[in-house]
Formats: structure tokens, sequence, C-alpha cells
């Protein structure tokens, strides 16, 4: 993949991206300059406990002291987060359909793949049955291999309802719409836990789950009358989906191998300068990890992870430089936390929050950065949490002045508040939030975001050379450092409002 340098990108953006655009700030510069540190290609995607992960803590670690924020780890900055990971090993692994006595291998993770599961048999093998809206009544499903349509992910729609017991294994075919829809070729099939936890396990009982790509489900359906263009078609219209056999049969031999790895969590401080205060400590967090190196796309097989999550790795970089040049000094501390393992199920914020490395009690918010792509230009920020406590009300104070929008989560499903860091935080009753960049329905806004997700989300076009909207990232930053002032400088702390559901009880 080319790299981009910061000129050719920013005259892409003035190109392609909005007509009124123009040259990055001073800041917005130095931003982007840890953004292309953090995510060009020799840091290979920074996969969680990967060399090229460590090397760019040691980058934020170097800027952390060179801007006044001190070790606040367990080893200087560090704090070691021990690790096991179970893989799929997919040039191992098998997986060959057979019709009309012709077998075709079908590659894993390209065509099929499974969540790694203790407990799952070592191989499974049926013939194919697809089963539609009687959930296969009408068949005999007994020993079989079941396919069907997975529902549209994290939209409001009936239960589905549970594949048949008897069933030797299920496989769902992706969605290909939705608000995130799902990624082929998948970058790796993984399950990572922190040591001494469980790896999820496969049901005692009940048929093996694997998935496919929707862009190859002919293949199952070849031969049946049907085609995966009319199934869906039904589906979509509210119609009936019928059940009918399948010619074909299917042997799956998924191969796994387990690990164990440690990564870091970096923890800094930057102590406040009011001795009444200064004991309390606001955390900002950001993820420092992606998804390395995964299935190629084109060619490419760097998941860069630029806007997830390199990009608020430096907002906060660029807030301690901000601080340090301004000479300004909080009257509470900051707590800076760069974690690892977001990824792979908030494992680093996970562990943090259960070996604090100072006392709970000195924790009054958490800020976190994530979830936020400045494709667009930005009047609103969706906010989680932001009726649970005072941080909202902080919120809307201070984007009021610049003219942003604080709106509630107009997504909920997508249950995007309980899947990044601040979660974590909120489970061990600190006020907690983050936030989105927030859009009207049926703007080009909308567009803008829809199609990030559904083009670059977790992929190698998380890369530098995406368009952004330098605007919008000056005024995001702005906005982050005016918020985390004023939090920093309230005479009272911020406080779980009467009533929510995260309020020490």
């Amino acid at each position: 993949m080319r790299q981009t340098p910061l000129a050719v990108a920013v005259l892409a953006v003035l190109l392609t991206v909005a007509p009124t655009a123009t040259e990055p700030n001073a800041a917005t510069r130095r931003w982007w300059a840890h953004i292309e540190a953090l995510a060009r290609d020799s840091m290979r995607g920074r996969d969680t406990g990967s060399q090229e992960h460590r090397k760019a803590q040691e980058y934020v670690v170097r800027h952390l002291e060179r801007n006044g924020v001190m070790a606040a780890g367990e080893q200087g900055y560090f704090q070691s987060v021990p690790l096991r990971r179970l893989r799929l090993d997919p040039q191992r692994s098998q997986a060959t359909l057979t019709r009309n006595g012709r077998t075709e291998a079908l590659r894993w993770l390209q065509h099929v793949t499974v969540q790694p599961l203790i407990g799952l048999p070592t191989t499974v093998t049926g013939d194919l049955v697809f089963i539609g809206s009687d959930n296969g009544a009408s068949l005999d499903t007994a020993g079989k291999i079941v396919v069907s349509l997975s529902p549209v992910r994290l939209v409001p729609g009936p239960a589905q309802l549970p594949p048949p017991s008897n069933a030797a294994a299920v496989i769902a075919i992706d969605s290909a719409i939705g608000p995130e829809p799902s990624r082929w070729p998948v970058q790796y099939a993984v399950s990572m836990v922190l040591e001494g936890a469980a790896f999820p396990a496969a049901p005692t009982s009940g048929p093996m789950p694997l998935r496919f790509n929707p862009t190859f489900a002919d293949l199952l359906l070849e031969g049946s009358g049907h085609t995966y263009k009319e199934l869906i078609g039904l589906a979509a219209s509210g119609s009936a989906v019928p059940s009918f056999s399948l010619n074909a049969s299917l042997r799956v031999t998924p191969v796994f191998e387990t690990t164990t790895l440690a990564s870091d969590n970096v923890i800094g401080v930057l102590p406040g300068a009011d001795p009444a205060l200064a004991s309390q400590h606001v955390v900002l967090t950001a993820h420092i990890d992606g998804y390395g190196i995964g299935e190629p796309w084109n060619g490419d097989r760097i998941y860069n992870g630029a806007f997830d999550d390199a990009a608020y790795v430096a907002t906060l970089l660029e807030f301690a430089e901000t601080l340090r040049e301004s000479a300004v000094r909080l009257r509470r501390s900051l707590l800076v936390a760069i974690v690892t393992g977001e990824e792979k199920g908030l494992l680093g914020s996970r562990y943090f929050t259960t070996h604090l490395t100072l006392p709970r009690e000195r924790l009054v918010a958490n800020v976190n950065l994530d979830q936020l792509r400045p494709v667009f230009p930005l009047h609103t920020l969706t906010m989680h949490a932001v009726d649970e406590s005072t941080l909202g009300d902080t919120a809307r104070q201070v984007a009021g002045a610049m003219n942003i929008r604080i709106q509630a989560d107009p997504e909920p499903l997508r249950n995007l508040m309980r899947r990044s860091d601040n979660f974590p935080f909120m489970q061990i009753g600190v006020p907690a939030t983050g936030f989105v960049f927030g859009y009207q329905p049926g703007s080009a806004d909308e567009v803008a975001y829809r199609r990030w997700y559904a083009d670059r989300y977790h992929t190698p076009l998380d890369d530098l050379s995406q368009p952004w909207v330098p605007e919008a990232a000056a005024k995001f930053n702005e906005f982050f450092t005016r918020f985390v002032t004023a939090l920093a400088n309230a005479d009272d702390a911020p406080r779980w409002k009467p009533g929510s559901q995260f309020a020490p009880k």
C-alpha cells in the first residue's frame, strides 16, 4: 500500500471531500503527523502483543514524557496485561463441499469461518439443507448441516428462532446490509481472554455454528432451484422463505492453536495544581491496538487502523503538548491510559479497572476516545450515557459555545456504549462517556458516515490515504480540550444522576 505524504493527503481532502475544506492548522498538522507515525505500513496494524504494537507504545511514551506526563504504570509507564489467545489456523483447517461426486475445497476466512470456541468437534460432516421461515419444521434436520439467512445485524426485528438442536452444524449466511455489514474476507478468527479467564466454550450439545460469505452463497444453493438473491429478497419483503434440501454435503475440520502472550497498557499522570483537588483524577483513554495483519483486500493485508484508533491516541498526545506549550496547569490531575486489546474485547481497559494503579476513589471521571471519524463537518456529537451523569451537562455547555449539538445515541441497538473502553469504567462506578460524530438523518453527512462503515471499518482501507475533513478533526480536538479542561477545573467532580443505572446502589 502506498504511503501518502501530508501534502498529498491534504490535496486529496481538498479535491474529494469538501469544496470548503482548508489546509489543516498547525495543531491539526501535528495531530496528523502522530497518526502517520502510528498507522504507517511499517507498524503493521499494531496487533495486540506484536512487536509493532510495542513500537507504537514506545512512540507514545516518548511524547508523554516530553510533555510532562509522568509514568504511572507498574513498570514505568507500562502495565503488563497477561493474555491467552485461541486462533483458527486457516492453512491447517479444511472445508470441502461435495455435490454429484464433485468435491470443491472452500477457503477459511474467505468462504467460511467459525468463532474459536473450546469444545468444538474436530470434524463435522453432513448433508446440507436450507431452513427458511418455518425453521426447518418441514425437513428432517437430524445430523444435517443446516443453512440459513442471518438477520440484518443490529436492527429491530422479530427474534430469530434457535436452530434445530438435532443438526450437526448451522451455517448462517451473513447479511451484507445493516449499519455495520459483516466483513469479508474475515481478518482472522481469534478469541482472546485475560489470563485466568476461560475461553468462550461451545454448547455442550447443539450444532457447530459457522458463518458463510454472502458473495459465495450460491455455491451452497447450486442446483436447488433457488438463488441467494431470491431468498434474501423474500426475507427483505417479509414474505415466507422456503425450506428445502440441498443436493450437497459438507465436511469441515477447523484447527485451532492456543498461545499465551503479554501486552501492555501505557499509563501516565499529569499532576493537578490545586492541592485540594489534585488527588482527584480525570481518566483519558484511547486504545492503541488495531487488527494487525489479516486476510488481504486487493492484495493489502495491513489493517492500519488510522481512525480506529491511532487518530485518538494522537488527540491525547496533541492535548498533552498543547498543555505544555500553554503552561496551563489544571486543578485536577489527568490520568492518561493508552490501553491494549480493545479490538479483542476491551481487554486492556478491563484489566486496568480490575488492577488499578491508584485507588478507585481517586478516579472521578473517564473520557474515552474511539468511534470518531472526521469524514464530514462536525455539527453534532452523539454522547454515550449523556443523561446518566453530569458529564452530559458539562458537554452541552462546552459544545453549545462551539455551535455543536449534543445528542443521545440514535441507534441504541448497536450497543456502542458497551463496546468501547468507557464501559469497564462505568462498571466500577466511574462516570464515563465517549463520543461519535453525529448527523441529521437523510443528510449528506449520514451518507459519508454510512459509507465509512461500509467501506473502511476494520479493513485495510482505514489507512493514511483515506479522505478526511481537517476542520472537523480540528473542531473535535478543540472540543475535547475544552471539555477536559472544564472537568478538571470545576469545583465539583462529575457524578451519576439520581436513578442512573450506573449509580452506586
